[in-house]
């Protein structure tokens, strides 16, 4: 068995990875990715949760969480492709399209 604090060391690396990722990176698709790579870190974190508690509500917290995020990738994805096609570059530096 693996302990839930070995869980919840990779949920904080790879939560630490996607913050980077947002914060040094100018591209939206990789910014993209990184929300991401947070959100399933935050999965991994209720699912070890769960785990040690012997509970089932952290897992199916997980699978609202990952309804919703498809539906986040799906609407994003269609932004960052609209975005693409008006600006012909995804780097958020040169998007002033949405600025009022």
């Amino acid at each position: 068995m693996i302990p839930a604090s070995w869980s919840l060391l990779l949920s904080a690396v790879v939560f630490t990875i996607g913050v980077i990722g947002v914060l040094v990176r100018r591209n939206a698709i990789v910014i993209f990715m990184s929300v991401e790579l947070m959100l399933n870190s935050g999965n991994l974190a209720f699912v070890a949760f769960a785990r040690q508690l012997n509970s089932l509500d952290g897992q199916v917290f997980v699978f609202f969480v990952m309804t919703v995020a498809a539906a986040e990738v799906a609407v994003g994805l269609a932004i960052i492709v609209n975005l693409f096609r008006l600006r012909e570059s995804v780097f958020v530096d040169e998007i002033n399209l949405l600025k009022g």
